[in-house]
């Protein structure tokens, strides 16, 4: 663990050296103790707020989340859960699992569980993103139980503010998500997805140059 912390402050040292230049060692270093102590609180929240999830090294917690989990909720190493600007909202419904990858950012989204979401590594999911694997309610009898299919969200995917995710969809390695889409269908890894429902509007390139189409 000891070894992780100091590869986290090493990065942060850099970091902060390349976005305040003109600040002596002494700042920098005041700076990064900040950092530090706050990583420990962090920590310490999410030991509480997250008593009841399995839980990797260094998951920490900012703010106050709301947590129900009458399933399973499985968070890999340095998953940040944060209730900055909303509140972060997460359900787990009987023997139902919430799966969050390694190094993955949730900031106050709401992510309803009553069969599977997977969520993997690398991931950025921003404020007010309401993720759902089930309908609740049938569409001819409001008072049926509805349709649930699995939510898969692969590596490296950031969905931006207010876009809603919905049942039985898979969202490719690297894709982005437009704020305010509604995704209804699979996006394709390494495409941007936006409207009203989402469609494909842009294919981007990956670390090795490649476009995906």
């Amino acid at each position: 663990m000891w070894k992780n912390i100091s590869e986290i402050l090493k990065n942060k040292e850099k970091e902060l050296r390349k976005e305040y230049p003109e600040k002596s060692n002494t700042s920098i270093k005041l700076k990064l103790t900040g950092y530090f102590f706050s990583g420990i609180y962090r920590s310490v929240m999410a030991s509480y707020y997250l008593r009841k999830c399995s839980t990797g090294r260094l998951v920490s917690v900012n703010g106050r989340p709301k947590i129900k989990n009458k399933g399973s909720i499985i968070l890999g190493d340095r998953v940040r859960l944060w209730s900055v600007i909303e509140t972060a909202k997460i359900f787990v419904h009987n023997n139902a699992k919430l799966i969050v990858g390694q190094n993955s950012r949730i900031n106050g989204c709401h992510i309803s569980v009553t069969g599977l979401v997977e969520i993997g590594e690398n991931v950025r999911v921003s404020p007010y993103v309401l993720i759902l694997d089930d309908d609740f309610h049938d569409i001819h009898n409001h008072f049926e139980k509805g349709v649930q299919l699995p939510v898969i969200i692969e590596d490296d995917v950031w969905i931006a503010s207010k876009a809603i995710i919905l049942k039985g969809v898979r969202i490719g390695k690297g894709a982005v998500i437009a704020a305010g889409a509604v995704v209804t269908k699979d996006v394709p890894p390494y495409t941007v997805a936006a409207g009203v429902p989402a469609k494909i509007i842009k294919h981007i390139k990956n670390k090795h140059n490649e476009v995906f189409s």
